[in-house]
């Protein structure tokens, strides 16, 4: 028994009992204080009731962003989930209701690109385009004829739709820079202003200051080649088109846009780990936009007071990344060797994007974030021929 006093009265409390003398003075007040005591207690015991039946839900299978409930995977499934489809989230809604953006990267309605930029609408953000010159015409005429209304669709049953389209060439920082060869190329024909700084200049025009810029580019001429078979052209492209476009764009986006804003580009794992087949110069090109990432964030966060992240997306099979010629073959080892065991949904990653992009993330900053089902954190394949040889020798 443990004996005090207080305010004049005797409390004496005994672990494991039920019965004791609370109180050696005759009064009112002991009663209203017990009272008040039981309310706490009941609503303490109800309180960590729910919160244990949550957490027993969570261990059962939480519901994800989408509000579906989180599948359970098995190996050898045969029908394998392929993750998100749509962008429509329940709970912490991402608010970017009256937010400027500009996307860069965007071809068809199949890249990670046009994922973020259908999260970014659904969230409530006006998004423009910056588009390959060459790529432009095509992807309108599409537009028009209605080729993307299936994927343009949003929760609501409207149609997304897109503030302004630009010509963008990512290479060439001003018209100064452009050659010759493809000023008079005649798949630039009828397009103008289209080097980073003229569309800065334009958006400026247009739209005014911007809120999210998005880095979706890259691109290596000579990417199938291995690296000791890369030239120093090969090798320059990729990371001119890669990694010093963001730097570029940082550059000339930066002074237009909103304190508080924010930019996000895509990178890929093979920055930092051998990936045969993905030569070039391109492994070196992503390390280098990593590294420019953390350099950027400090940078544009002391001067215009905007976060520069990138995300690191496992594989997907949009057409961009078909030019690699295998593919097929990375997505088939990600699904048996990462730990979630599904193929990647370009949602998933425009679901993250969208909110590093929004003011939930703003304690975030100079960071690569991995939205790859896991493949990232593995240290050996379980799919390799040496593992399988030694379960079947100790079988």
């Amino acid at each position: 028994a443990k004996e005090m006093s207080y305010s004049g009265f005797e409390v004496s409390s005994t672990v494991g009992s039920t019965s004791r003398r609370i109180f050696s003075k005759k009064s009112n007040l002991p009663v209203i204080v017990l009272s008040a005591c039981a309310v706490m207690a009941a609503c303490c015991f109800f309180s960590q009731g729910r919160l244990l039946s949550t957490m027993a839900s969570v261990r059962r299978g939480a519901t994800g962003i989408s509000g579906m409930r989180a599948p359970s995977f098995r190996n050898h499934h045969p029908n394998p989930v392929r993750g998100l489809t749509s962008c429509q989230a329940n709970g912490l809604p991402i608010d970017l209701k009256g937010k400027k953006a500009f996307v860069a990267g965007v071809a068809d309605d199949q890249g990670f690109a046009w994922a973020i930029s259908k999260c970014l609408v659904e969230a409530g953000a006006d998004v423009s385009l910056g588009i390959w010159v060459p790529a432009l015409g095509i992807f309108k005429k599409s537009m028009q004829m209605g080729k993307f209304d299936e994927s343009r669709k949003l929760s609501d049953g409207s149609l997304m739709d897109f503030e302004k389209l630009y010509p963008l060439d990512a290479v060439f920082d001003t018209p100064e820079d452009v050659p010759e060869e493809i000023a008079t190329n005649k798949r630039y024909a009828g397009e103008s202003d289209w080097t980073i700084s003229e569309v800065a200049n334009l958006v400026e025009k247009d739209i005014g200051k911007i809120d999210i810029l998005v880095h979706s580019l890259a691109n290596g001429p000579e990417v199938r080649n291995p690296l000791l078979e890369t030239s120093r052209k090969g090798y320059l492209a990729a990371q001119s088109a890669s990694a010093y476009s963001l730097v570029s764009m940082v550059q000339k986006f930066g002074p237009i846009m909103n304190e508080g804003g924010s930019v996000l580009s895509l990178t890929y794992d093979a920055s930092n780990k051998v990936v045969p087949g993905y030569g070039g110069g391109m492994s070196s090109a992503k390390a280098s936009l990593e590294s420019d990432t953390r350099t950027l964030a400090y940078e544009a966060g002391r001067k215009h007071k905007i976060r520069v992240n990138t995300v690191s997306a496992g594989p997907l099979g949009s057409r961009a990344a078909r030019a690699i010629g295998f593919i097929e073959r990375v997505i088939n080892y990600s699904y048996k060797n990462a730990p979630i065991e599904k193929e990647l949904s370009a949602m998933e990653v425009g679901q993250t994007a969208a909110f590093l992009l929004s003011p939930l993330a703003s304690a975030i900053t100079g960071q690569v974030v991995y939205v790859d089902n896991g493949l990232s954190t593995m240290g050996l394949s379980l799919d390799s021929p040496t593992l399988k040889a030694e379960e079947e020798q100790t079988a």
